[in-house]
């Protein structure tokens, strides 16, 4: 049961602790410059060559499902005249083709796009994304395009997770700008928080201060800071921005832990520990302090104290889904057993 169990995990887990040890984040880390809004890109596109695993699509003199209709627009555009009626076809998929990339990006530049199954396909894997054009808005015209061979992830010892998610997947640098975009000037006398707080707001000026003199920086509101260089400096503003950039702001950050449901791979860093607590959730116990580091089915107990990827480790082996990962973690944090900030993704 948990090796069944194991092979259909689907969790990603990246433990982020920043610490007050560690080494000062830089401005860079905690800011993104005015004007520096990414652009997100959406199309519709066909994966083909699948082995079956497409949707269940069905001709018809009314022309079928969208896939269909898709399918026979596509041949249509080579020469080729399809009745409907006649397409069955099982290799093919509807998805929706995502992206977000750079507005700094110009024509050329690639980027990874994100896939994902419109229709009833029952997965991706192995599939070939048809050239799809991408677009800012529903009426807006191309600007990019995304093509290229799927990637999905794939268990440990070549076991696959495509039965339970693969039914999305990504092509690393599948998408390709093909319009320069209208880019306005870098805003160079305002940095914005990434996450607003007056905390680091005013750790970021006292910074930025000591490095280029009083006066530099000063926090508007919790989410932005002004900033006012000398005359010299102000004549060359990517390099002001840049070398602000490098500022390192000694403060203590919150810690973070990201649980994003993707693949089984799980990435731990720091040493976060987790205090005492009982934590009941469905068919699963993690009980921290009482006893000795044991895992059973159902139950998974160690020491008081012990680090975060210690207690997923056990959960891992316990069968514990991302739902329930985030659960678990979302009853320590309220209970004052975890003194961490949780991102779900």
């Amino acid at each position: 049961m948990i090796a069944t169990a194991l092979a259909l995990l689907t969790v990603f887990v990246v433990l982020g602790v920043a610490r007050a040890a560690c080494a000062a984040p830089r401005v860079a880390d905690l800011t993104r410059h005015a004007g520096d809004v990414p652009r997100r890109l959406v199309g519709y596109g066909l994966v083909t060559g699948l082995d079956g695993s497409g949707d269940r699509s069905l001709g018809s003199l009314s022309g079928g499902t969208q896939t269909v209709r898709s399918v026979v627009n596509l041949l249509r555009r080579f020469g080729v005249e399809v009745p409907a009626e006649q397409l069955r076809i099982r290799n093919v998929a509807a998805v929706l083709v995502t992206a977000e990339v750079s507005p700094w990006l110009r024509a050329g530049g690639r980027f990874d796009v994100q896939v994902s199954a419109m229709g009833d396909a029952s997965s991706l894997r192995g599939g070939v994304l048809w050239t799809t054009p991408l677009v800012e808005g529903p009426d807006s015209p191309a600007i990019a395009s995304a093509q290229g061979t799927l990637l999905s992830p794939d268990a440990p010892n070549g076991r696959s997770y495509g039965a339970l998610r693969s039914n999305s997947a990504r092509v690393s640098d599948g998408g390709v700008i093909e319009v320069d975009p209208e880019v306005e000037a870098l805003v160079a006398d305002r940095l914005l928080l990434v996450r607003p707080d007056a905390r680091v707001a005013e750790a970021i000026a006292r910074a930025i201060n000591r490095t280029f003199g009083v006066g530099t920086a000063r926090p508007l509101d919790p989410g932005s800071i002004s900033l006012r260089a000398d005359s010299v400096r102000s004549s060359e503003p990517m390099r002001f921005l840049a070398a602000v950039d490098t500022v390192s702001v000694p403060m203590a950050t919150p810690a973070r832990l990201v649980v994003t449901a993707r693949d089984g791979t799980v990435v731990a860093g720091g040493e976060l520990q987790i205090g005492p607590a009982v934590v009941h959730h469905r068919n699963f116990t993690l009980q921290v302090g009482g006893g000795t580091g044991t895992t059973a089915e159902g139950l998974v107990r160690v020491n008081e104290g012990s680090r975060v990827q210690d207690v997923v480790a056990g959960l891992h082996a316990a069968g514990a889904t991302a739902e329930d990962l985030v659960a678990i973690f979302e009853a320590l944090r309220a209970v004052g057993a975890l003194d961490v900030e949780l991102v779900v993704r």
